[in-house]
Formats: structure tokens, C-alpha cells, sequence
């Protein structure tokens, strides 16, 4: 488990909620009470922009063209980062989200036109498995996504043995 990871390194490690959306009401709500900054992982501009230099180096590691860049998708800081710097740059590149079937909100989303809240994420995929997708990644997604696939934990487990 990663927290053991963090736990070896010195820090306390709190464990709260089934899924992240929990954990991150806990957070916010104890960064409050003790007078802390609460730093969100992906609905957050300056996160956004951060991770939009993912993009930057896929273009400086790859100076020919992109036909598509594949992108896991959780709450979406990592793909409306990577494409609003790659839409800048070549626009003519598809930017696809991935998501596993059963933590598909963002998928949802794009095709409701509005933030889906799901009831329930698998947690096979725990780094992507989050209920409800950021208000400002969502707006940016929308705009910029060419599209999603959704994965099953088949095909997940697949892609990790390659």
C-alpha cells in the first residue's frame, strides 16, 4: 500500500473514507480546524497548470507528431492539465481520457454535459477512483478532450504486466 510508503518516511498517516472524496472532506475539514492550507490534488488552477508540464515534456521527448495522447483520468487535474498545454501546441493531436468501467465519472460527465456524482467507486484502481470530478478540470475537459475509453479491471491488469 502507498500510505505504508509515506508511513516509513516519518509521517502520520490517517486513514478516513472508503473513497477519496471522503478522505478529501476530512482533509479540508481538519485544514480548517487547525488552521491549515488544504492543497487539492487536481481542481485547483495552479495544479492544472503544473501538471499541464507533463504535456510539455511529452512534446520535448517526442518532437514529431502526436497523433494521441492516452491520459488516466480521477478527478482530472493530470488530463486538463496535459491538454491545455498540448491543445496550444499541437492542436491537432487527440487527447483521450482513460478510466477503469467502474470509476467512469468523468466519462459520465462529458456525456451529461454536467459533473456526475457517482455512488460508489471500485477501488481496484485507487489513484483514479473518485466520485465526482473537479468543477474547474470538468469545464476544461469539456472543452478539450477528444474523448474517453473506459478500461475493466482485465484490461487494467493487462496493461501493468506489459
Amino acid at each position: 500500500m502507498q500510505w505504508q510508503s509515506v508511513k516509513r518516511l516519518g509521517a502520520t498517516v490517517v486513514l478516513v473514507g472508503d473513497a477519496y472524496d471522503e478522505t478529501q472532506a476530512y482533509a479540508k475539514q481538519r485544514s480548517i480546524d487547525e488552521g491549515r492550507v488544504f492543497v487539492p490534488p487536481f481542481d485547483n488552477t495552479e495544479v492544472i497548470a503544473g501538471q499541464g508540464t507533463v504535456g510539455m515534456e511529452l512534446v520535448r521527448q517526442h518532437p514529431g507528431p502526436l497523433h494521441a495522447v492516452f491520459v488516466p483520468v480521477g478527478g482530472g487535474g493530470l488530463i486538463a492539465g496535459i491538454a491545455a498545454y498540448m491543445k496550444q501546441v499541437r492542436p491537432e493531436g487527440k487527447i483521450i481520457g482513460v478510466e477503469p468501467t467502474d470509476a467512469n465519472a468523468m466519462a459520465l460527465s462529458l456525456h451529461h454535459g454536467r459533473r456526475v456524482s457517482l455512488q460508489q467507486v471500485g477501488g481496484f484502481a485507487d489513484g483514479v477512483a473518485v466520485k465526482v470530478v473537479g468543477e474547474e478540470t470538468f469545464q476544461l475537459c469539456r472543452e478539450l478532450l477528444d474523448g474517453v475509453v473506459l478500461v475493466n479491471r482485465d484490461a487494467i491488469c493487462a496493461a501493468i504486466k506489459v
